[in-house]
């Protein structure tokens, strides 16, 4: 009986100790995907160069999808909560701020784009410096 509650016990501690790992793996590609949305949103302000954002949009879901599906959460949820803002602020201002449903939809394309794994350049504007 006792070999059972040995067994039964390893077999237990485990599993906890293989969802524990996992889900600090996850917390880490989430960190780290976070980060790279961050350093694609400031190079884009950055460059300031016309018809680039959704290279940059592209290229932030892109680097953190990498990093695994924690990237992958982060991307979408830092994506998502920045086109709803978007949208939020766009009521309170008046006459187009070039933030509208479209360009809304446009971004999402770029972001769900990058975050499929394909190559974000498909979005880069013609002689936008190789820096970016």
């Amino acid at each position: 009986m006792s070999t059972m509650k040995l067994f039964t016990g390893l077999i237990l501690c485990s599993l906890v100790l293989g969802v524990h790992s996992r889900w600090f793996s996850f917390l880490g590609e989430a960190y780290e995907g976070a980060k790279d949305m961050w350093r694609a949103y400031s190079d884009m302000k950055e460059a300031r160069y016309k018809d680039a954002d959704k290279y940059f949009h592209a290229r932030g879901n892109y680097d953190a999808a990498k990093r695994g599906p924690g990237g992958v959460w982060a991307a979408e949820v830092i994506s998502d909560a920045r086109e709803n803002s978007q949208r939020i602020t766009d009521l309170f201002k008046h006459g187009d701020s070039g933030h509208g449903r479209e360009d809304s939809e446009a971004d999402q394309f770029a972001n769900r784009w990058g975050r499929s794994g394909k190559d974000p350049n498909y979005f880069r504007p013609p002689g936008l410096p190789d820096k970016y």
